[in-house]
C-alpha cells in the first residue's frame, strides 16, 4: 500500500524517521481496516490518517527530545538586534551624507 505524500512531512514535525512513520502507517491502515471493515471509502480513508496522527502523537510523547526551537529563533532574534540596530545607523549616517553633499554642490 502507498504511504500519504504528506508522510514525511508528518514525520518530520512528530520528530522521527520516515521509516517509523511508515511502520506507523501501516498500524494505522490495519486498526482502520478493522474499525471500517471497507477498504478504500472516504470513511476509511479517514480513520487512517485518524489513527495515523493519534499514532505520531503516541510516538512523539514517548521521545526524550527537548522543544527548544522557539528558544532557539528568539535567541537568534536577539543576536541580530545589535546588526539590525548598527545598519539603521548606517544607513541614516548615509542619506545624511549624501543630503549635505548634495547641499554643498548646490551652494557652490
Amino acid at each position: 500500500m502507498n504511504t500519504p505524500k504528506l508522510l514525511p512531512w508528518l514525520a518530520r514535525k512528530a520528530g522521527i524517521s520516515e521509516e517509523r512513520a511508515t511502520v506507523l502507517w501501516r498500524k494505522a491502515v490495519r486498526e482502520a481496516t478493522a474499525e471500517t471493515g471497507w477498504v478504500g471509502n472516504a470513511e476509511y480513508w479517514g480513520a487512517a490518517m485518524a489513527n495515523f496522527q493519534r499514532l505520531l502523537g503516541e510516538e512523539r510523547d514517548t521521545l526524550c527530545t527537548p522543544h527548544v526551537t522557539t528558544l532557539v529563533r528568539s535567541q537568534n532574534r536577539m543576536w541580530r538586534l545589535p546588526l539590525i540596530a548598527m545598519e539603521d545607523v548606517f544607513s541614516a549616517l548615509s542619506a545624511n551624507w549624501q543630503r549635505n553633499l548634495h547641499n554643498f554642490r548646490k551652494a557652490a
